[in-house]
């Protein structure tokens, strides 16, 4: 047997002891269709290979060229999220948006997460964050069965979804005031009882007790919204005008997976611009080939954004949740 054809063997034994997993996501890519098409979004397509693929200071992006007929070049990459694209088009024709993408993450492997994944992001003009988790409440039933298992966890999508603000979670599972100490990582190592390691910021204490006492412990019997970021962490995201130190930002937790991130959106250009200003000289002292310009084009069409939510949830992921599936290779036909 050539090395060909073993390869193509292996190929065919692969993706026929999963097909059943294979079969139950297309019949949810159909699902996910039918669930939007229903709420009168129109799908809509954005190009993959970008000039500038997002402004996250820790995502790391792949890079290619354009090479014209007349032979010059440029630079472009693959989005790590249609974002901008999708916005744009929001911002031009006022209506509801959505899209299954892929999307590219560099540097990213384990058994939830992929390089090459399938981002499921939609927009909707009108719509502020509690009714953004509303919508997104009932597209997890519609998708899911009532109650899924993930590990020994048993969650029950019949369940109101928790909404936990993330001061309500640092002041439950950390003990801290996690909004009145922002910026001060001293005072938050201090009253999480945790010793600051060499060079630690407040951003990196942050996600350190995020990851080790706030997760772990969330989302686990039913799916929880954590809400209301601090505003540090506001990235595309409104403040809340009831409380500046937070942000109108919420990630949702199903059985210890993170599965989205959303934002009631932000529509000024102008604070925009100085965030992507900050985030980029974070990015480059941090990564310093990750390097491109600010998108204008987007910020240019942020004065006619709609007043809107927008949210991004892995598709893979939610397949996984599905299916029983523990690993995100299972339920992908080729990995």
């Amino acid at each position: 047997m050539t090395v060909l054809s073993a390869g193509l063997a292996a190929d065919s034994a692969r993706i026929a002891e999963r097909l059943p997993l294979l079969e139950r996501r297309s019949q949810m890519v159909k699902s996910v269709r039918s669930f939007f098409e229903e709420r009168g979004y129109l799908e809509v397509e954005t190009p993959c290979a970008v000039p500038v693929p997002g402004e996250e200071v820790h995502l790391r992006c792949f890079r290619t060229e354009l090479e014209r007929p007349d032979g010059s070049r440029e630079a472009r990459f693959l989005h790590t999220s249609p974002e901008f694209a999708m916005k744009r088009i929001v911002a031009a024709t006022g209506r509801a948006v959505f899209q299954l993408a892929r999307v590219w993450r560099n540097g990213e492997a384990s058994n939830t997460h992929a390089p090459e994944f399938t981002m499921l992001e939609w927009y909707r003009p009108g719509a502020d964050l509690s009714s953004l988790m509303d919508e997104t409440e009932d597209f997890l039933r519609a998708l899911l069965p009532p109650v899924v298992h993930r590990g020994m966890d048993v969650i029950d999508l019949s369940l109101p979804f928790e909404r936990l603000t993330m001061q309500a979670a640092f002041a439950r599972y950390v003990g801290a005031d996690l909004l009145g100490t922002a910026g001060n990582a001293e005072a938050l190592a201090e009253q999480a009882r945790v010793g600051l390691r060499n060079g630690e910021t407040w951003e990196d204490l942050f996600f350190r007790l995020l990851l080790e006492r706030v997760e772990p412990v969330i989302g686990r019997e039913r799916p929880t919204f954590l809400t209301h970021w601090p505003a540090e962490q506001a990235a595309l995201a409104r403040r809340d005008p009831a409380d500046g130190r937070a942000a109108l930002r919420f990630e949702l937790y199903v059985g210890g997976l993170e599965l989205a991130n959303a934002f009631e959106e932000l529509t000024d250009p102008v604070e925009q611009r100085e965030r992507f200003v900050t985030d980029r000289k974070r990015r480059i002292g941090l990564s310093p080939d990750q390097d491109w310009p600010v998108d204008e084009a987007f910020l240019a069409a942020l004065p006619d954004l709609p007043a809107c939510s927008g949210i991004a949830l892995g598709f893979d992921r939610l397949v996984m949740l599905a299916t029983g599936a523990p690993r995100i290779s299972d339920i992908l036909w080729l990995a």
